[in-house]
């Protein structure tokens, strides 16, 4: 509190409560001044399908929204949106489905060679009139005079009643001779992966396509509802010599009635057969469960796997109850038990903490 100086005598009552006034007024406003900021003043990054790349020291966060989202960071924690990578929407995305209403989805970025490749979804929801677009860049840095994302268009196309699988969710991984595959898929028939071309936009030729990961249905259930299918967001992280493919199964995009949660399985070749921990093939209904949702944070998933500075980290969306079952970023450490599975502490759930600046 600043001190008060008495009033010099002879001033009217009104005039020292004027005086009194400013005074106090002039506290508030020191004291808003230097006060630091409580601690969660700045809101937690609330995000869909978060995807990371880094470029020099700025770590960049690609998420499903409007344009493809994206936010940039020093640190990981202190987050600055960043624009998006669309200014309106891809030119042939109503062409492919019609109920198309701006958001792209379930981004993936990767660079090769000093070039930024962006995948990206274009769907309708609870359909497979879908397709996986990809647009290129030379930086990932809004702020340098280099930065333009340039759509090289559509990489993949399903079509109803044609393809039982659906074009979305896609991930990029490179083989053992350099050779990039793309994973993808939601419900449907199962999680895909698919050979690409040198130019990394289209398949390569003579095609080839895998089925790594799905389960059975049973007869006469529609594809596209809830069921044993429920499974999505395939990411394959390369380690310890294997490639190991991360899933995404239960329901999204609900809140607190979310049921995602992530299952993993792992294979010595690219494409398969990736085995649980039991030996069961992901293509045939395996998987052995990573981290599942609990009452603060009912669903959690759709993740990336990256390696900064010899650490592993998994980023992926949670549900907070707390806040009404609004997503958010979380970046946890992943570790390796004695047998080279990927173990992940859920206690840190609760404990990363993001903030958007701004």
């Amino acid at each position: 509190m600043y001190p008060q100086s008495p009033a010099p005598a002879g001033n009217k009552p009104v005039r020292r409560c004027a005086l009194l006034l400013v005074a106090a007024l002039l506290s508030l406003v020191f004291a808003a001044c230097t006060r630091a900021a409580p601690e969660g003043a700045h809101p937690q990054v609330s995000i869909h399908d978060p995807v990371m790349a880094r470029e020099g020291d700025t770590y960049y966060l690609f998420s499903t929204g409007p344009g493809i989202t994206i936010y940039r960071s020093k640190d990981r924690i202190h987050w600055h949106r960043a624009g998006r990578a669309f200014a309106t929407e891809p030119s042939w995305a109503k062409s492919v489905a019609p109920e198309f209403n701006g958001h792209l989805w379930a981004p993936d970025v990767i660079e090769r060679d000093g070039r930024y490749y962006l995948y990206y979804s274009v769907s309708a929801f609870g359909k497979n009139t879908s397709a996986i677009g990809v647009t290129t860049n030379n930086t990932l840095d809004p702020d340098s005079p280099d930065y333009q994302w340039r759509d090289q268009g559509i990489v993949i196309q399903s079509v109803p009643n044609r393809d039982n699988w659906n074009a979305i969710d896609p991930n990029i991984v490179l083989g053992d001779n350099g050779t990039a595959w793309m994973a993808f898929g939601s419900f449907w028939g199962g999680l895909k992966l698919v050979k690409l071309d040198d130019s990394w936009t289209k398949p390569a030729q003579p095609q080839e396509w895998h089925t790594i990961a799905r389960a059975e249905r049973p007869p006469f259930t529609p594809t596209a509802k809830p069921g044993p299918a429920e499974l999505e967001g395939p990411f394959i992280f390369r380690k310890n010599g294997y490639y190991y493919l991360f899933i995404s199964r239960g329901l999204c995009c609900r809140g607190d009635d979310s049921t995602y949660r992530l299952a993993v399985g792992r294979a010595k070749q690219v494409t398969g057969p990736y085995l649980d921990k039991q030996g069961k093939d992901l293509a045939n209904g395996g998987g052995t469960p990573l981290i599942a949702g609990n009452k603060r944070w009912p669903g959690l998933g759709h993740n990336g796997a990256y390696t900064y500075d010899g650490k592993d980290y998994l980023v992926l969306h949670a549900y907070e109850h707390a806040d009404h079952g609004l997503q958010k970023l979380k970046i946890l450490d992943l570790k390796w038990d004695k047998d080279l599975w990927p173990v992940v502490d859920p206690a840190q759930l609760d404990t990363f903490k993001s903030q958007l600046l701004d």
